[in-house]
């Protein structure tokens, strides 16, 4: 527990003042994250992680999550057919290779390029919103997560009964996860009280609601990839904690999820 507080508040420390900066100093900071990401969850599928196809993969995320706008360059394809060649690419791999590289891995390098770098694009780019609000949006999102983490962690071991999915997390209970749901629309709705007119009160709401449930879904996405591939933890960067994608589970998905849901207002 010590280690797991020590690497916490530095790591905290770390990213929230380079999020406070924000410009590309932040920007890079994700990026490393999401390379970083990336490697994890290719070592999790047990594929060689600087293997020519997974190469590819990386190529795929610093696409995603390259900082154009702020170097002020334009981004040759729209995302559609970005995501669409990675595709290609992916797949044609399994062909050069004569089927040394399967289809079944080409398919999870593929799907692991889409998932974090996608996820860690928004992350980035919600910081540099167009409204210039960047920095509440991102805070909002990230609180609200950690707000939900917290209180599902609480109120599980505090009333906890009820199994919420033994068979991929096996700690999560129905009670943890509704009294998170619960911790972090309280904790939108005091940002909206704070913001000066910039949130209104119904949106806290569904944001809130969207942090909570994107963020528990994300986190049960990646303990089920994990225990697919029986390990415990996606990485050992962060002591105490596990690796990126242990920690930033749930933002890769919550991130993308409001935008899509058209819950942030830009």
């Amino acid at each position: 527990m010590k280690q797991r507080l020590i690497t916490g508040i530095i790591a905290g420390v770390v990213f929230l003042g380079l999020c406070l900066l924000g410009g590309l100093p932040y920007h890079l900071i994700v990026l490393a994250m999401a390379m970083i990401g990336y490697y994890e969850f290719v070592r999790m599928t047990k594929v060689s992680p600087f293997g020519g196809t997974a190469l590819l993969g990386y190529l795929g995320v610093l696409m995603f999550v390259f900082p154009w706008n702020l170097l002020d360059i334009s981004f040759p394809l729209s995302w559609d057919h970005a995501i669409w060649l990675l595709m290609f690419l992916f797949m044609l791999a399994t062909v050069i290779t004569k089927n040394k590289i399967g289809i079944q891995h080409a398919a999870m390098l593929f799907l692991g390029a889409v998932y974090v770098g996608v996820g860690f694009s928004y992350i980035a780019g919600s910081r540099n919103a167009p409204d210039g609000n960047g920095l509440f949006w991102t805070f909002l999102l990230l609180v609200s997560i950690w707000a939900s983490d917290a209180g599902a962690y609480f109120v599980g071991k505090w009333i906890g009964k009820n199994k919420l999915w033994p068979a991929i997390s096996p700690n999560k209970t129905i009670e943890g996860a509704l009294g998170g749901v619960v911790i972090s629309m309280i904790t939108a709705v005091v940002f909206s009280l704070l913001s000066g007119g910039i949130l209104s009160f119904g949106r806290a709401l569904a944001i809130g609601l969207a942090c909570a449930v994107a963020g528990q879904l994300g986190d049960l996405i990646q303990s089920a990839y994990k225990r697919v591939y029986g390990i415990k933890d996606s990485g050992t960067l962060l002591p105490g904690h596990g690796g990126i994608l242990d920690r930033c589970d749930s933002w890769i998905i919550v991130f993308p999820f409001v935008h899509i849901m058209m819950l942030m207002p830009y």
